[in-house]
């Protein structure tokens, strides 16, 4: 077979050209972005259903609107799958992958996997609750095999669009660019939701909470502003977290719910939302400001200007704000400071707005603050390294 100058064989290419003629509109990618919308949505309603009312049923609106999104990516990617393998179009078969003897686009594959494992994982938790109580543990086996179903549809939707990133160009682009941005957001919402223990905004005045923030927030962050190349990639990437969990916060408050388990230490009788989200916009907006004068620099350089900045303009951030929501001027419709789950007994450091101290030592505070900048710098070269691979993807 013929290749061209870079090295692709010259019938991929001219099938990539196909393809881009007759798939101008990116369905499946738009499947995945709105059933990674969905999951993020559910989950933290569901975490606020469990702060508010109590795990009362599996068959909550907030689970299913969980599982609504893993239909949503298994139905589609399962009907491109088989259309690819057992249709007459050739031009998609020869830009697809082989998988057991199946054709289609690898984030399709990948998709297909995380919506059944979260299909699987609904029956299991079920049973579980059932077999060893309510809400006994987070980390358990069915809520492990979910938390793995949603992190193959949130990467089978960014396989996916990449790979049609990567063969389009013009006006095209610029749309996936975007939708690939939109999906990273909501990646953003999974990966910070995991992260709410460690990131309590009693804790945020320890350095515990910085450090966990950047480990992979900064892998996905990187890898997918590099494959984009957008100029404010990360901002944007960050600001649809922020404005997700914003809009949350303010709206929940507004419907009435109460508590249906005991002990109800907090008299509720509206939903509970999740606290204020935490400020990686900051960090991500010093990041873009700084990335024009290093672009063409090495790696290393870009990793290390690029995980300081992000860091530092995060605590510089972050540090105030704590302080002024977990003062009285944070007891407003805007902050919601004074949402407390009905399980919160009075003695919480959250409840007395206590700052906990997670090092036991001023010197434990600076070496665990150096960890979190050597993290920052790690995950911000792992990213890059990963974007550059992402940025070869085609199929």
């Amino acid at each position: 077979m013929n290749t061209t100058a870079i090295g692709t064989p010259t019938g991929v290419r001219i099938a990539e050209r196909a393809v881009a003629k007759t798939s101008t509109v990116p369905w499946l990618s738009w499947a995945g972005l709105i059933a990674s919308a969905g999951i993020a949505t559910g989950v933290y309603w569901d975490i606020s259903w469990h702060e508010t009312i109590g795990r009362d049923s599996f068959w909550t609106p907030a689970h299913l609107l969980i599982q609504f999104g893993a239909v949503i990516a298994g139905l589609a990617s399962s009907y491109v799958i088989f259309k690819t393998t057992f249709g007459r179009d050739s031009a998609a078969k020869q830009i697809s992958v082989n998988v057991l003897g199946f054709r289609g686009p690898l984030g399709a594959f990948i998709l297909a996997w995380g919506g059944a494992a979260m299909l699987t994982s609904a029956p299991f938790d079920d049973w579980w609750h059932q077999a060893y109580g309510l809400d006994v543990k987070i980390i358990s086996p069915p809520h492990m095999l979910l938390a793995l179903g949603i992190f193959g549809i949130n990467w089978g939707s960014v396989f996916l669009t990449v790979a049609l990133l990567n063969r389009a160009g013009g006006t095209e682009r610029k749309r996936l660019e975007y939708l690939l941005m939109a999906t990273g957001g909501f990646i953003i919402v999974q990966l910070m939701t995991l992260k709410l223990e460690w990131t309590s905004r009693t804790l945020q005045h320890s350095a515990i909470s910085y450090l966990v923030t950047v480990i992979g927030l900064l892998f996905m962050v990187e890898a997918l502003a590099r494959v984009t190349g957008h100029r404010w990639a990360r901002t944007i990437m960050t600001g649809v977290y922020t404005a997700f969990c914003l809009l949350m916060l303010w709206i929940l408050p507004l419907f009435p719910a109460q508590p249906k388990l005991g002990p109800v230490y907090q008299k509720i009788d509206h939903m509970v939302p999740l606290p204020f989200p935490v400020m990686i916009m900051a960090g991500a907006f010093a990041v873009d400001l700084l990335w024009p004068r290093i672009k063409n620099a090495s790696i290393w350089k870009q990793s290390v200007v690029g995980g300081v900045a992000f860091l530092a303009a995060l605590i510089a951030v972050q540090w105030p704000l704590a302080t002024l929501i977990m003062s009285p001027a944070g007891d407003n419709w805007f902050f919601h400071h004074n949402n407390y789950p009905y399980f919160a007994q009075s003695n919480w450091p959250d409840v007395q707005h206590i700052f906990l101290k997670n090092e036991a030592t001023i010197t434990a505070f600076w070496v665990m603050m150096g960890m979190a900048f050597v993290a920052s710098v790690i995950n911000v070269w792992l990213g890059l390294i990963f974007g550059n691979w992402l940025a070869k993807v085609r199929r």
